[in-house]
């Protein structure tokens, strides 16, 4: 919790997998038009922090997430996010959904599926 940000937890750019799969879609309807291989980042822009994902987590929930803080990975970058830009303008891909949606999505699914989160 010694990050350089906003909270002093790393900050990271979390994807929906929705939206990741809509990228994906985009990108094979891309190639089966004819045109060559790209490279682009598919993601939201915007970094969220470990301690925003947890309280996200919390607020979804309605259960406190145990959490311990642990000294930093040699080498982790305190803030690491996409730039969507490209697919946007060359896909015409924009993901869809924030880091709440992409919480009460993840509880709402696990609440249903998987035993003892009911």
């Amino acid at each position: 919790n010694d990050y350089p940000t906003r909270d002093g937890t790393g900050e990271r750019d979390y994807i929906h997998v929705v939206d990741l799969a809509d990228g994906h879609v985009k990108a094979l309807d891309y190639l089966d038009s004819g045109k060559s291989s790209i490279a682009c980042n598919l993601g939201t822009g915007t970094g969220s922090t470990v301690l925003e994902v947890l309280d996200a987590t919390t607020r979804v929930s309605g259960r406190e997430v145990p959490h311990i803080f642990s000294p930093r990975r040699a080498g982790d970058p305190a803030v690491v996010f996409a730039d969507p830009s490209f697919a946007e303008t060359t896909l015409g891909w924009k993901a869809r959904y924030g880091l709440d949606e992409i919480i009460e999505t993840a509880w709402a699914w696990h609440s249903t599926h998987i035993d003892g989160y009911r």
